[in-house]
């Protein structure tokens, strides 16, 4: 009985939790900062008016790419949702080799933004957005892993 609630809660909230997308990380950021995610980007960089085009020229673009990959990391957590109970060597080794991969596209975008960044607003203040937006999706990926349950968990309640 207990690992029939444990199994029907796990499903009900993975449910909930991979039916969301930017809009989930808007709310793990407002709910940690109380603020946008633009807000508190804006609010951060402190930036020169004569930076501030630029910036959010080069900002949005950033944040289409990024959807991008978040987009992906939430079909890979749907993946894994779905596959979790009958989760196979085959199918751990390929949601792993994929996530590895999502989080290196992650990091190719930092450094190509970092560069695009330096360009319109110097490297101090490129990598201060680097650093925030790196913090930011740290927190939200903590806030994820939280929401899913580790290969094995299930087992532990036996």
């Amino acid at each position: 009985m207990k690992k029939l609630f444990l199994i029907a809660t796990f499903v009900i909230s993975s449910v909930t939790f991979a039916q969301s997308t930017a809009k989930e990380d808007i709310e793990i950021i407002q709910g940690k900062y109380g603020k946008s995610k633009k807000e508190l980007v804006s609010t951060y960089m402190e930036l020169k008016e004569s930076q501030a085009a630029a910036f959010w020229k080069t900002y949005d673009a950033y944040e289409e790419e990024r959807k991008q990959l978040g987009k992906k990391r939430i079909d890979l957590i749907n993946d894994y949702i779905n596959n979790y109970e009958k989760l196979s060597n085959e199918k751990a080794d390929q949601l792993l080799k994929a996530t590895l991969k999502n989080d290196m596209a992650y990091g190719k975008l930092y450094s190509k933004y970092y560069d695009k960044m330096k360009k319109a607003i110097g490297a101090i203040d490129a990598a201060k957005f680097i650093q925030l937006e790196h913090g930011l999706q740290t927190a939200i990926m903590s806030e994820t892993q939280n929401a899913i349950p580790f290969i094995g968990d299930m087992d532990r309640s036996k």
